[in-house]
């Protein structure tokens, strides 16, 4: 399984219909179009997908239907994370992950836990999930910081930890953590605008956002840098950072949500509180796609 889950994974959002249900075709067309420009694996329930916001039923839908569509052609990672440490490992023995490979866990929010009790979590949680977990670190929306001493304590310690998704935003502490994890642990970015950095520093590729928008450009960036071609993997990367900035100017999902949308695949509605993209918003990201799409002919 480590060995899969390698290159350029993309965290898919949950399409919702006008009236906010969630919009099962168009996340089927999702799935499609994301396979077809070649990414290497699909993440479902992330951040991204809004699931703090999706009941119980919508995200065992949403599972059951990334997992048909994709009918195994890529590995599937499913995010079950949460600060309530029973209640997750509860939700991970319980959920229907057939076609799944992976769980991708949140280090825990708002409780702001020592790093030993992140470690105890992690812990806790690997003893009891059904499918390896690779960890996410995201100090801008969890309150805290999972330390690359801690990483490495329980890439040692627990068989069923393979890897972490860091999105630290540090690239000082990314190459601390890849010196400090076994050499097949798996260290993958989780924020667009470190991943070729943290490829050529050593990483294994990127959970991506902007990648299921342009999934053929993020897959052959994070291929140039895994292959060490870092001039081209750093070209593209400087070409596509100005986009990156626009999708995360009014918060994840919503800029790639009204990205989706211009490019016909799904609407770009959101839950609250999230707010939809702004009409300024969607001129700047059809100006920007516009110019983009001109200088690739």
């Amino acid at each position: 399984m480590r060995s899969e889950l390698k290159g350029t994974g993309v965290a898919l959002v949950t399409p919702f219909r006008e009236d906010l249900s969630p919009d099962i075709p168009a996340l089927r067309k999702l799935v499609r179009h994301v396979i077809e420009g070649g990414v290497d694996y699909l993440v479902a329930l992330g951040t991204t997908a809004e699931s703090a916001t999706l009941a119980p039923g919508e995200k065992a839908a949403v599972l059951r239907v990334i997992a048909e569509e994709n009918d195994g052609r890529l590995p599937l990672v499913a995010g079950i994370g949460g600060n309530n440490t029973l209640s997750v490992a509860a939700e991970m023995e319980s959920a229907n992950l057939d076609g799944y490979d992976a769980i991708l866990s949140v280090s825990p929010y708002y409780s702001r836990p020592t790093q030993e009790g992140i470690y105890q979590h992690f812990k806790y949680l690997a003893h009891r999930a059904p499918l390896p977990i690779v960890m996410y670190n995201v100090p801008a929306r969890t309150g805290s910081n999972m330390l690359p001493e801690t990483v490495a304590r329980l890439a040692r310690d627990c068989q069923g930890i393979v890897g972490i998704k860091e999105a630290c935003g540090d690239i000082a502490q990314i190459h601390t953590l890849i010196d400090a994890v076994p050499r097949d642990f798996l260290v993958i970015s989780g924020d667009d605008l470190t991943a070729v950095p943290t490829v050529l520093a050593g990483g294994v590729g990127v959970i991506s956002v902007l990648g299921q928008a342009l999934p053929v450009e993020f897959s052959i960036m994070i291929r140039q840098g895994l292959a060490g071609e870092s001039g081209p993997a750093t070209d593209l990367s400087e070409s596509l950072r100005p986009l990156i900035g626009l999708i995360f100017r009014e918060g994840n999902p919503a800029g790639v949500k009204m990205l989706l949308s211009q490019l016909g695949i799904c609407r770009p509605e959101v839950r609250l509180p999230l707010m939809a993209a702004s009409a300024e918003l969607s001129r700047d990201l059809d100006t920007f796609m516009t110019a983009f799409l001109r200088e690739k002919v």
